[in-house]
């Protein structure tokens, strides 16, 4: 028999999973070009854009915002956030340093700052699913909080005098190779085993489907609760650790250590094609995001007169970029259908005004 050909559409939902992998893939596409210019870009405007200094340089200051950059994927495709990651960052960095300047080794100290990051983590995260605050308020609270405690437990000393084994980690690259830091390996290991877990459990697809429809993915059995919780203590203990490698990286711990790393972490997770309203994204887009906003930090911070200061001005805009283009193909419908709806209100007026 031969089968029967009909017009029918398919079902709206496998349709609107087939837009969201291709709208990815685009996007990823277009990072990979994009990642492609800044290369060329920056070796154009300076010649040691391509020296072992420069790309260690440039591996050491993407490295702990990429690491932090994973757990905050994560929440953020179940539809929340987390804005106190640096401020976990700080108190777990300022902890140590006031710990090794009362003579404590690394052993214990490694145990306290899990524990740190556990705890923040907690606070947050039953805040958030217990309390029923909105993320993006309780994480502006716990930053501001996290960051208040770490001032106060080391106060405005600086503490450098680290193990021997641990206080060149910001000069020597990972196992000899000149221009890897130990971040960014440590960042693509994790990358990896981030991105397996996200493709192939139902603990990774149960996270798209809170982010989709936390009520649908709750009706489904999913403890949407429980989940989001263990995002947050995961986001704790991993900033709590990226504390400890960035001071070690810095060979120091001091106050304001890590300020503004967590707009920083945003923007990288969105430029990555992360939706902001959860439900979309993947690690490959993260991470091609992370290089391209190294890249064309260290482009104009090498070949132009911008300073540090003046990059926030590039990667604000970056952050907003990164929330509009995703998402102007929605807002265009939007637009589109609320024209429609006021043009069919205006005939409906008119014809009932003659009679019609």
């Amino acid at each position: 028999m031969v089968p029967e050909v009909t017009d029918q559409a398919p079902p709206a939902g496998a349709r609107t999973v087939r837009e969201r992998l291709t709208g990815l893939a685009r996007w990823e596409s277009a990072l990979v070009v994009l990642l492609i210019a800044v290369v060329i870009f920056g070796g154009s405007l300076s010649s040691l854009f391509f020296s072992s200094y420069n790309l260690f340089t440039l591996c050491t200051n993407i490295g702990d915002l990429a690491i932090m950059a994973l757990p905050m994927t994560l929440i953020i495709l179940t539809g929340e956030i987390d804005l106190s990651v640096a401020s976990i960052l700080a108190i777990s960095a300022e902890t140590m340093g006031a710990l090794i300047s009362h003579g404590w080794s690394i052993g214990p100290i490694f145990v306290v700052v899990i524990a740190i990051g556990i705890v923040c983590g907690l606070i947050n995260g039953l805040l958030v699913t217990r309390v029923g605050l909105p993320s993006l308020a309780v994480t502006i609270g716990t930053l501001t909080l996290f960051r208040g405690l770490a001032n106060v437990i080391l106060g405005p000393n600086t503490v450098s005098s680290f193990p021997a084994p641990f206080n060149t980690l910001g000069v020597n690259g990972f196992l000899g190779i000149a221009w890897l830091s130990w971040s960014v390996a440590i960042f693509l290991v994790l990358a990896v085993i981030t991105a397996i877990v996200l493709r192939m459990t139902p603990f990774g697809r149960s996270l798209y489907a809170i982010g989709l429809s936390e009520e649908a993915a709750f009706h489904a059995g999913i403890r949407v609760k429980r989940i989001k919780l263990g995002l947050y203590v995961i986001s704790g203990v991993v900033c709590a650790l990226v504390g400890m490698l960035y001071a070690f990286e810095l060979s120091s711990a001091g106050e304001n250590i890590g300020i503004g790393f967590e707009l920083q972490v945003v923007t990288i997770v969105l430029l990555g094609g992360v939706s902001i309203f959860g439900g979309r994204g993947t690690i490959i887009g993260v991470t091609l995001a992370a290089f391209v906003y190294a890249g064309l930090r260290s482009a104009l911070l090498l070949g132009t007169s911008l300073n540090e200061n003046d990059y926030q001005v590039v990667s604000g805009a970056l952050l907003i970029l990164s929330v509009l283009v995703p998402n102007a193909a929605a807002l265009a419908r939007r637009a589109n259908d609320l024209f429609k709806l006021r043009a069919r209100r205006q005939a409906g007026a008119l014809s009932a005004d003659t009679g019609g």
